[in-house]
């Protein structure tokens, strides 16, 4: 099944499918049937009558999750590259290991390196591990690549220290295609019950929304649809008067500003008072957002959409390489919704997990001050596809985007896993197949 790129951008052009839904827990109505005619829910009551009958025997039925930040290419390229992240390799010896299989003189993509693994990494360290193939690394943060001799001669590069930030643009004209899995993404993310992306990357290459169309979920491409991604870096950080100029000349489309400092959010705070912020401006990541900048973010209405996991998934790294002063401070959560702060969640895949019930469960798990309620850790990923900052219902007259479980929503609540998803519907179609239910939900 496909679904048209536009239509899933929100434009409408096709009329979706139809399906009744029987018997299923929708919040806020109990035990009901759900009618789909032409990609909308139609009808919400008992003994409702239609086609294509489906029995929920009391599971809940959700809308679809959205993943509200993630790199679709980068994830598909995953399953092309070798993963050498703290995870999988530990030394030296098993990352030369890595790096080394697979055929003679073929260009070997490696992606998730850390320093935990083997220290810095540069054209020469890569060199004496790899001297007879061209070998690229990519950082886990997903910003700088590693490239050994062989790569840059073969790519035509200069470069004193093998290591390129923010060359993806350059690297992707310059280096030989990479096998996409994009179906493999599409199909992976249906069994997780997602049923949109918004993809983050910072400057979309030419045709990125056709060739992501082949994905069956909803799709926003930032700067192919708003908002538009901006990202800073500390060495080349814009004073807070030239980012708010930038602003200014994007508006009256918002903004989705890349933050990972504490210096970051400052310039970009007061950057959006100065240019004035409209509806659907973001902040991506808020990495570190002091307390004193809650009363801003607030004032100016943007919506946090962050990675709550992270601390979680990386408490090792950061425990050592974030200074004391920022850690009480990082990826807030609960302390955002409690100052009246919007706050959403994407995984940022493939940089961290791409499973949106594994950051649910991270973020029951924060410590005290950041920790969600499992309803409110769901909800991270329940936003509307442009404005995450408003939760989604199963309502008539709502797009037919959904998430069927096997079992009630409390039962969900307490595992918060995939394992719960039966099946995904995009417009009333489904983009998986029902799952058997056999033993139904009591």
């Amino acid at each position: 099944m496909r679904v048209h790129g536009d239509l899933r951008r929100g434009t409408g052009r096709d009329v979706g499918g139809d399906v009744l839904i029987r018997d299923v827990e929708v919040e806020g109505r109990g035990r009901v049937d759900v009618r789909v005619e032409g990609g909308r829910v139609a009808g919400i009551g008992r003994r409702l009558s239609g086609d294509a009958q489906v029995e929920g025997r009391g599971a809940a039925l959700l809308p679809g999750l959205h993943d509200h930040h993630v790199h679709l290419m980068a994830l598909a390229a995953e399953a092309a590259s070798v993963r050498v992240g703290p995870a999988q390799i530990r030394g030296r010896d098993e990352l030369a290991k890595s790096l080394r299989a697979g055929a003679p003189r073929k260009w070997v993509r490696a992606v998730g390196y850390h320093e935990s693994v083997a220290g810095e990494l540069d054209r020469w360290t890569l060199d004496a591990l790899v001297p007879d193939r061209p070998v690229r690394v990519q950082h886990r943060g997903g910003a700088m690549w590693f490239l050994n001799s062989a790569a840059l001669r073969a790519a035509g590069l200069e470069s004193a220290d093998g290591r390129l930030w923010r060359e993806d643009g350059r690297l992707r004209a310059l280096l030989p295609p990479v096998p996409l899995d994009l179906a493999g993404v599409g199909r992976r993310a249906a069994a997780l019950g997602v049923t949109g992306f918004t993809n983050a990357d910072p400057h979309p290459a030419d045709g990125l929304a056709q060739t992501l169309s082949v994905l069956p979920q909803r799709l926003v491409v930032m700067g192919v649809d708003p908002p538009v991604k901006l990202v800073l870096d500390d060495l080349t950080l814009p004073a807070p008067a030239d980012l708010a100029a930038t602003v200014a000349a994007i508006r009256p489309r918002p903004v989705a500003v890349h933050c990972v400092t504490r210096v970051q959010l400052l310039v970009t705070l007061l950057a959006l008072e100065e240019a004035g912020p409209v509806e659907g401006d973001r902040i991506e990541h808020g990495s570190v957002i002091p307390a004193e900048a809650l009363p801003r973010l607030r004032r100016l209405g943007v919506t946090v959409v962050t990675q709550p996991h992270f601390p979680i998934e990386r408490a090792r790294a950061y425990a050592t390489e974030v200074h004391p002063d920022d850690r009480p401070h990082l990826y807030r959560c609960r302390s955002l919704a409690e100052a009246g702060v919007p706050v959403a969640a994407g995984t940022d895949a493939p940089y961290g997990t791409h499973d949106p019930w594994a950051v649910m469960r991270a973020a029951v798990a924060r410590d005290a001050a950041e920790r969600l309620t499992p309803r409110a850790a769901l909800g991270l990923f329940l936003g509307s596809p442009h404005r995450p900052e408003r939760p989604r219902r199963v309502t008539v007259g709502s797009p037919a985007d959904l998430c069927l479980l096997h079992v009630p929503l409390r039962q969900a609540l307490d595992a918060l896993t995939a394992d719960a998803v039966r099946a995904a519907y995009v417009q009333g179609r489904p983009i998986t197949e029902p799952a058997p239910d056999n033993e139904g939900a009591q």
